[in-house]
């Protein structure tokens, strides 16, 4: 039996729980002290609830953080130090470029969850050969974009069909909408890095899912991906398919 670490308690982390491998038990789960009582609730005493991971005296076979860019940049430095093996899913946290050098230092074994988008692989893939542009757009409901910079930007109340409020690089993206532009960081890092990846956000009414799109061109030719998925019930900012890259995550984990 794998014994795993979970950072965070909200939407994303539940949905994990929901969908865990039998062979991976939860052990610890890092949350502020206001969420220890539901934990305990929850899992009793087979799960210790923490407020940091610096409490745990044992060493989880993998620590998973489904919670934010912040959680990251307090938290990954320390449990990369300790070697452990963490995966990360909010990698807009890489956009401080010196978090990411402290990170990819500290020793231990960084993952990065591919999230909600597909084709990281065959971007990875691409750049072997010399990636020359690589184009990403969000587009998602204005409930996805509501308390995000976004408002300051867009009426979303008043919009009435599909429009772009945002271009830039995916280091701004990821800065400017920690909770919305991981994608354009996973992206990013797989590709062409932050500064020259280019990013356009955008609100559309009349869709319920969170679609995102990739083009990349380059030496070995050029690929479209287009991915439509529907962001979690509990929290329209995240997609459900970037909680399924966590599991898969802890299943193979469960597989090694």
């Amino acid at each position: 039996m794998k014994k795993i670490m979970l950072i965070g308690y909200g939407a994303m982390a539940q949905a994990v729980i929901e969908r865990l491998p039998e062979q991976v038990a939860i052990g610890w789960i890092v949350a502020r002290e206001t969420h220890h009582a539901a934990i305990r609730q929850q899992f009793g005493d087979a799960v210790a609830a923490l407020t940091s991971p610096a409490l745990c005296t044992e060493t989880p076979d993998l620590v998973l953080e489904c919670a934010s860019q912040q959680a990251v940049a307090q938290y990954g430095e320390a449990i990369l130090r300790r070697g452990w093996h963490l995966a990360v899913i909010s990698t807009g946290a890489l956009a401080d470029s010196a978090l990411e050098q402290r990170l990819l230092n500290a020793g231990g074994k960084l993952t990065l969850l591919s999230g909600a988008v597909a084709g990281i692989d065959g971007l990875a893939a691409a750049k072997e050969g010399g990636l020359e542009k690589v184009t990403y757009q969000s587009r998602k409901s204005p409930a996805s974009w509501r308390g995000s910079y976004a408002e300051q930007l867009i009426d979303l109340n008043a919009v009435s069909e599909a429009q772009i409020f945002f271009e830039g690089s995916a280091r701004e993206a990821a800065r400017l909408f920690p909770a919305n532009a991981n994608v354009a960081a996973t992206v990013a890092l797989g590709g062409v890095g932050m500064d020259d990846t280019r990013v356009q956000l955008m609100v559309d009414p009349a869709t319920q899912r969170n679609t995102h799109t990739l083009h990349v061109e380059g030496l070995f030719g050029e690929f479209h991906l287009e991915l439509s998925g529907l962001p979690l019930a509990s929290n329209p900012k995240t997609s459900t398919l970037a909680a399924l890259s966590a599991v898969r995550a802890c299943r193979e984990l469960a597989q090694r």
